[in-house]
């Protein structure tokens, strides 16, 4: 978590069918967690032995992240009458019950989604999510669970990161289509915390291993789960509002309300789509211009007495950029491309034709052009609005 200490180390137990075995494992502690747990009896939560996958292996992380849970002890079985006494269960015991912490998804008519729009069917990790996600965010952000940006982050995360989880955990392709994947794609979070079960071919095959490899998997899941969240805390969200107060601003810009200036680069494209269809303001941004600052080093080697000297400088130019939105976050196709006739020419010669001082150049798609000033890109943008494009 944000607060976290790094590097500090907690129990976590893994309790096979045949003995318990206790392990070190290292993770991001938030001070502000603390256990529920009956006079300092841990709690108890389960899932299935045997070959695992990455929704049991992030939904065990993300659980024990909760007050309810915090540290709470791992017991790995598909033995039901151990699955009964403890506090929660996960992926395993055919139930799903959120009043009782059980949290399976294979039992035949589960259908559960995330709600909000989202239609896929959820593991055990988006379960979790759905029931405990609130609170999770609320202690990344030190805010209250009904606060505004809490809930953005719990949706965010969801989109950005939770649904594939469910998707792949459930068989859910990515696209409607019976053709073949054109490559073999091995490198996604699940893939990887599958690739950490026991090998087929090492020798040694006990539970005590496989929890190892479980306890490996967990720490990966959940490592890239904590830095999800964490940059949509820290970036996500100072962007989104960067982006909606200069949307808010663009008339200023332009009477016509299709040019928008970002008073401070930030990633812009995901945010303006989002706030467009959220504020429904119409027509749609055309352009958006921004300020970049462009570094050039250039190093002088001398040599005297036998040593290397480096002479370093710096030169820093700031420029403009007018870019044209896409039609959507995935496409590269623009809304409305800088005109045709000022594709592929730069400088001079851009500005004699464009006849807008201190161009720099327009590239041969049109989706992005340079100007020495803000006057000059505001100017190559309100010129690009009248002509036609070819």
């Amino acid at each position: 978590m944000l607060a976290a200490i790094r590097g500090f180390t907690q129990n976590l137990y893994f309790i096979s069918q045949r003995r318990t075995i206790k392990m070190a494992f290292s993770s991001p502690i938030n001070k502000r967690f603390k256990s529920d747990g009956v006079n300092g009896v841990l709690k108890r939560v389960g899932t299935h032995n045997g070959s695992f996958h990455c929704d049991e292996a992030l939904g065990c992380f993300m659980i024990r992240l909760t007050n309810k849970f915090f540290q709470a002890e791992i017991v790995r079985t598909r033995d039901p009458k151990v699955l009964e006494t403890l506090d929660a269960v996960l992926d395993v015991g055919g139930v799903y019950d959120p009043t009782r912490d059980r949290f399976d998804h294979h039992q035949k008519g589960f259908e559960e989604v995330f709600g909000h729009g989202f239609t896929t069917k959820l593991s055990s990790a988006g379960l979790v999510y759905k029931h405990y996600g609130l609170e999770i965010i609320a202690k990344e952000l030190e805010l209250e669970e009904g606060h505004p940006d809490v809930q953005r982050l719990f949706l965010a995360v969801y989109k950005s990161f939770m649904e594939a989880i469910d998707a792949v955990d459930n068989g859910v392709n990515r696209y409607d289509t019976d053709l073949p994947p054109r490559y073999v794609n091995n490198t996604h979070l699940s893939s990887r915390v599958g690739r950490l079960n026991l090998d087929w071919m090492e020798a040694d095959q006990s539970s005590e291993r496989e929890n190892e490899a479980f306890q490996r998997a967990m720490a990966l899941a959940g490592g890239e789960f904590l830095e999800n969240v964490r940059f949509h805390a820290k970036s996500w969200l100072p962007a989104r509002s960067i982006v909606l107060e200069c949307l808010e601003a663009r008339r200023d810009v332009d009477p016509n309300g299709e040019i928008m200036t970002l008073n401070r680069f930030c990633p812009w494209k995901l945010h303006l789509f989002e706030l467009e269809e959220e504020t429904k303001i119409d027509p749609s941004i055309k352009y958006v211009l921004y300020q970049i600052i462009l570094s050039a080093m250039e190093e002088n080697l001398s040599i005297y007495r036998k040593k290397i000297e480096y002479t370093k400088k710096d030169e820093r130019s700031k420029s403009w950029r007018v870019q044209a939105a896409s039609v959507a976050p995935d496409k590269f196709e623009s809304r409305k491309p800088l005109p045709v006739q000022w594709r592929g020419l730069r400088d001079e010669e851009l500005s004699e034709l464009s006849g807008i001082p201190g161009c720099v150049f327009v590239h041969m798609s049109g989706f992005i052009g340079g100007n020495k000033s803000y006057e000059g890109a505001l100017s190559m943008a309100r010129e690009a609005l009248k002509l036609q494009v070819e």
